[in-house]
């Protein structure tokens, strides 16, 4: 993976616009944390090839950065990314990954599932 570029991202997130996608969306905040102290509380949020439609894509930010995905009823959205890829199975694949280089949150998005 690499940095976040916005205009790089943003053609990828375009290339799958009103098209039917498989999603990953990950959370590990506090996953890694847990462990150094039992005070601190895990949060996790999975998602894994769920089929979406989306209609509007957008990257913010300055980094970390945000993408928002425009479903018909709704949105999905992932804060805090830092780095991307597009890999040879044509899949767009974003992290954010935190200040030890752990991972915080993934958003991927595919034409085809994700392997289990």
């Amino acid at each position: 993976m690499k940095s976040i570029t916005k205009q790089d991202v943003q053609g990828y997130l375009n290339h799958f616009l009103n098209k039917q996608v498989f999603i990953h969306l990950e959370t590990t905040t506090g996953s890694y944390s847990a462990h150094k102290d039992e005070k601190n509380m895990t949060v996790v949020a999975f998602i894994r090839n769920t089929k979406v439609t989306y209609h509007q894509a957008k990257i913010t930010g300055n980094g970390p950065y945000r993408i928002g995905l425009k479903l018909e009823d709704g949105w999905i959205y992932a804060e805090g990314l830092t780095d991307w890829t597009f890999n040879e199975e044509g899949q767009l694949l974003t992290a954010g990954h935190n200040s030890e280089g752990q991972l915080a949150i993934a958003l991927q998005i595919s034409e085809k599932p994700f392997h289990n």
